[in-house]
């Protein structure tokens, strides 16, 4: 699934390729992908829009339009491949970009998960999706005091706390392993029981795992690649995601995986123990 670095990999691209081009068409193959307005109104709506800037909250796209944003989330599969000519159609080609000068972007989402939704200018941050998001993992906008009390005021598990995207956002489920692995902190302690060293380390290694992914362009998973047809770095980087069984980078125990809200996480049973700890 494209998480934060993934997804500003995507953005990066996307700036490369379609920056200032003009619509000439758009077509809609798959219509649930479309959120609002209505598919026939979305369609019209594009039509000469030219793409001024591509931005980028937490896991959403913001395309800066000349009249609208359009806000895109990729959720598990969805990716943008671009064409100048002899452009592909597949069966998982959902929504399809003609630009004026003769190139397309297309939409292309095998579980058709996907979503798209045309704003207002300048209106993506009252979206809803976008409204209940936290800082973004920046230094100067992710806050230690912010965070600790976050922590403080939840009983839940630090990892799908963390995955809720409140606290701070475009954490998933790789990034959210591997920045607890850094911080040796087991994934099911309870987030009001970190103690206050341990949130310090924590808020530096999120911001540091995903800042290192970004520079990597990601982690490619599969088959996942990005608007530029690229795979990302970042895999080659990873200590416990999908690392079951392995030696542990720090201490050599092997790399366990278990389920944690329904997720699939994998961490080291010795550097990262859970701690009982009474409520402080």
């Amino acid at each position: 699934m494209p998480e934060l670095p993934e997804v500003e990999t995507v953005r990066k691209g996307l700036e490369k390729l379609v920056l200032n081009k003009t619509i000439e068409s758009v077509e809609i193959l798959w219509p649930r992908i479309i959120e609002s307005p209505e598919v026939p109104i979305f369609s019209t709506l594009l039509k000469g829009q030219r793409f001024e800037k591509f931005e980028r909250r937490g896991k959403f796209l913001i395309f800066k339009l000349t009249d609208y944003d359009l806000i895109s989330h990729l959720r598990m599969e969805g990716k943008y491949e671009y064409f100048e000519s002899d452009p592909i159609v597949d069966k998982h080609t959902h929504v399809i970009f003609h630009f004026t000068d003769g190139s397309q972007l297309n939409y292309h989402d095998v579980r058709k998960f996907g979503r798209m939704t045309l704003v207002d200018k300048d209106q993506s941050a009252a979206y809803k999706g976008i409204m209940q998001l936290g800082p973004e993992p920046k230094p100067e906008l992710f806050l230690l005091e912010a965070f600790e009390q976050g922590l403080k005021r939840s009983k839940k598990a630090i990892k799908p706390l963390l995955l809720d995207q409140k606290l701070v956002t475009g954490l998933g489920n790789i990034y959210v392993d591997e920045a607890l692995w850094q911080a040796k902190i087991h994934p099911e302690q309870p987030a009001d029981s970190l103690m206050p060293t341990e949130v310090d380390v924590l808020h530096e290694a999120i911001i540091d795992v995903l800042e290192r992914a970004v520079e990597a362009g990601g982690t490619t998973i599969r088959t996942y690649l990005n608007a530029l047809g690229e795979a990302g770095k970042f895999q080659m980087s990873l200590n416990v995601y999908g690392q079951t069984g392995n030696p542990c980078g720090r201490c050599g125990t092997p790399i366990v995986k278990i389920k944690v809200a329904q997720r699939g996480t994998h961490f080291c049973p010795q550097c990262q123990k859970l701690h009982v700890r009474s409520n402080k």
